[in-house]
């Protein structure tokens, strides 16, 4: 791995002025950035690393504030999260392995922009927005409108990702299933994310290049499904499919 400078940060604008240089990336919890640049495919010159911010609060007003650099295990055992959002908890269970949560945060899991990741679409679903800040100034994104492809996101160099607002449940039903190949907290094959209330919300993913919505299960069908090591591409649609099935009916049987 490639010498680099680490640098800690103690606000953000610090933070911003750190990252306005060549070869800057921003370090949350490394889980991802840590095996690119072990890979050689990321060789930044200086992490600055966002852990001394201040962004790891989950906080109750009128939705649930996550900050950033919340641990999707404090997000899993959280007990606002447990009340007021069940099927997010749920979800987290899955997602990796606790070593992983214990250290991967919410806002490095949406910057990443892995398709497989199990936080985009339920997130997406949900009606969730992240809240960014750059040189530019503070702008808000639904979380469905942060990707623009595989590992491709919206945000603008130098750009950061201080917190996530998501809605409550109200009267709102949700389920979130995947299907692995291998163990349970595997990268899934597909996800599909169903949030049930005056709107119906679907978000597949794995099997699409980015969190994607569709309509109803015949939507699946004009789908640009990407096969890969999980799954080609007809046996992750058939995938879909079932699960979109499952998902619905997991949603309008959940009981709050």
């Amino acid at each position: 791995m490639a010498p680099f400078e680490l640098a800690e940060p103690t606000s953000v604008s610090e933070a911003l002025n750190l990252l306005d240089s060549d070869g800057a990336r921003p370090l949350s919890g490394g889980t991802a950035l840590m095996l690119m640049m072990k890979a050689g495919v990321l060789r930044p010159t200086r992490l600055v690393s966002l852990r001394r911010l201040g962004l790891e609060r989950i906080e109750a007003n009128g939705g649930l504030h996550v900050g950033a650099m919340t641990t999707l295990r404090a997000l899993e055992t959280s007990s606002l999260i447990k009340h007021h959002l069940p099927v997010l908890s749920r979800a987290l269970r899955t997602l990796s392995n606790v070593r992983v949560r214990n250290v991967a945060t919410v806002g490095g899991a949406l910057a990443h922009a892995d398709p497989h990741m199990d936080l985009p679409p339920l997130l997406a679903a949900l009606g969730a927005k992240v809240k960014v800040v750059g040189a530019g100034g503070e702008r808000s994104l639904a979380v469905e409108d942060l990707y623009s492809g595989y590992l491709e996101t919206t945000l603008r160099p130098g750009e950061l990702i201080t917190h996530v607002e998501i809605p409550t449940m109200g009267r709102r039903r949700a389920a979130y299933l995947k299907c692995t190949t291998r163990s349970a907290d595997d990268w899934p094959a597909v996800g599909v994310a169903v949030v049930l209330g005056d709107e119906q919300r679907i978000f597949v993913s794995a099997a699409t290049d980015r969190p994607t919505r569709v309509a109803d299960e015949a939507s699946i069908e004009s789908l640009t499904i990407e096969g890969d090591l999980h799954g080609s591409a007809e046996y992750k649609k058939q995938l879909l499919r079932v699960y979109l099935k499952r998902a619905l009916h997991e949603a309008r049987s959940a009981v709050y």
